[in-house]
């Protein structure tokens, strides 16, 4: 054979193998990997009891007797306990006037915390940190808060930093996917920094409009910092791995635009208003999410038997009193992290799936003890699974949000290493779930529900 031919050959041999060993690499680096994450547990002197909660209800003077009726009865109802967070502002009576320090600190609290105590517990350094996502909905300032983050733990200066803002609770999930994309376009072993959290100080509602007092009775200070990688090499260490992530956006019918937005009142005064229209554009964006997500989670019998029941369904109906066919998606994970956005919520999400109160029990255990603390909630779920210690090698567990536009997003991981930490729930796991979850609130001023009027609004 003669030299060129041969050496173009092996060039052509030698490239060939190139792309194969790149593309089994990128494969490889697509994965991506849950280091670590950690979920923020504000100092004792931010608690937000119930009795704290009347006390500033009652420093609002615009309110009136039944005004004052909903909100304590909403409190009551919210299944949120007695020892949730919220700003220093609003404990200091600045509720109704707080400045961008109020909203800055309140950050910085957090950023100081939960990230630090990530990077202590991974070992992994910030200037090893290649990609940045930070998603706080409701404050935006300039530099923004990912440009913060950057400066406070000195990030290199060709790190990829993105902030999201205005997408609501469902955020986590949004920065998970952004994040999921740049580790799988990445031809190098790449480590993102994904930080979830909520801006309370700026945004207490202080008017007379009911459907914008609820967001007042429900959110509470709290965030998380979680650490992924597509590094082959951290795998032995990761405790999860992330399968699928879906997204369902609702936001082109008025309706499911409208349901949960930031507006002025009669009076001009600023809040989150939650309309009627909420519970039917959740179903709607919870209808067109399941489809999609089904088939990347279940296995083919369940879906065939699925298909099978909706067959002799629609050949035989029985009447109207027949439950229609439905998933079982417990063939398909074992674990269930729903965001806690109310009681309303948790209970609407049981009742689509086929649930059972053991699968909503860490939903409901983290709305009493925490609250809703918008895109980093479901952080809070997952620990307290883990905290638990129900987390095994193996399991598959489905995280599902919901947030304003509207949107429900999900996603599915498999835990590949132990999780055995207590992270934020050291100090109550043990005394959790209690044995009820009655607001002791009632006993005091149970003449509340005595009084003929309003009736209470279905927190969702």
């Amino acid at each position: 054979m003669e030299l060129l031919p041969l050496l173009t050959v092996l060039l052509l041999a030698h490239a060939l193998a190139y792309l194969g060993w790149t593309a089994a690499a990128r494969r490889r680096q697509s994965r991506c990997y849950l280091l670590d994450y950690v979920c923020h547990k504000p100092g004792d002197g931010r608690k937000m009891s119930t009795e704290t909660s009347g006390a500033v209800i009652q420093r609002n003077k615009r309110l009136g007797l039944p005004d004052y009726r909903f909100l304590l009865r909403v409190i009551v109802g919210s299944g949120i306990g007695e020892h949730t967070y919220c700003p220093r502002s609003i404990l200091e009576g600045r509720e109704e006037s707080p400045a961008l320090r109020d909203a800055l600190d309140e950050m910085d609290a957090f950023l100081d915390d939960a990230v630090a105590a990530l990077f202590a517990r991974t070992g992994v350094a910030p200037r090893d940190v290649g990609m940045l996502v930070l998603n706080v909905s409701m404050l935006s300032p300039a530099p923004s808060l990912a440009s913060r983050a950057v400066r406070r733990y000195g990030l290199r200066d060709d790190v990829a930093a993105y902030n999201l803002t205005g997408m609501g609770c469902s955020a986590g999930l949004v920065a998970l996917d952004l994040a999921r994309n740049k580790l799988r376009a990445s031809a190098r072993p790449l480590v993102a920094l994904v930080v979830s959290s909520e801006s309370i100080a700026p945004n207490w509602y202080s008017g007379t409009d009911k459907s914008m007092m609820l967001a007042n009775c429900l959110f509470r200070s709290g965030g998380a910092a979680v650490l992924l990688s597509n590094d082959p090499a951290h795998r032995r260490r990761a405790k999860m791995e992330l399968g699928c992530l879906v997204r369902a956006h609702t936001g082109a019918s008025d309706d499911a635009h409208g349901c949960a937005t930031q507006r002025e009142d009669a009076e001009g005064r600023v809040g989150i208003s939650l309309s009627k229209a909420l519970p039917k554009a959740a179903v709607r964006a919870f209808t067109d999410n399941l489809p999609r997500l089904a088939p990347r989670v279940l296995p083919v019998s369940e879906l065939a038997r699925f298909l099978y029941r909706r067959l002799l369904a629609h050949l035989h109906p029985a009447g109207g009193n027949k439950q229609a066919p439905r998933v079982n998606f417990k063939a398909g994970v074992e674990h269930f992290c729903l965001h806690p956005g109310g009681t309303a919520v948790i209970e609407a999400v049981k009742q689509s799936l086929g649930l059972d109160d053991g699968d909503v029990e860490p939903a409901r255990m983290t709305l009493h003890r925490w609250g809703n603390t918008s895109a980093s909630s479901l952080w809070y779920v997952l620990s307290y699974m883990e905290a638990k210690g129900r987390l095994k090698k193996g399991d598959r567990v489905l995280m599902l949000t919901f947030g304003s536009g509207f949107k429900c997003n999900s996603c599915v991981w498999e835990v590949t290493g132990d999780m055995a930490d207590k992270g934020a729930w050291a100090d109550c796991i043990d005394t959790y779930p209690p044995e009820s979850l009655a607001n002791p609130y009632m006993d005091k001023f149970g003449w509340i529900n005595d009084v003929e009027g309003d009736s209470l609004i279905s927190l969702g």
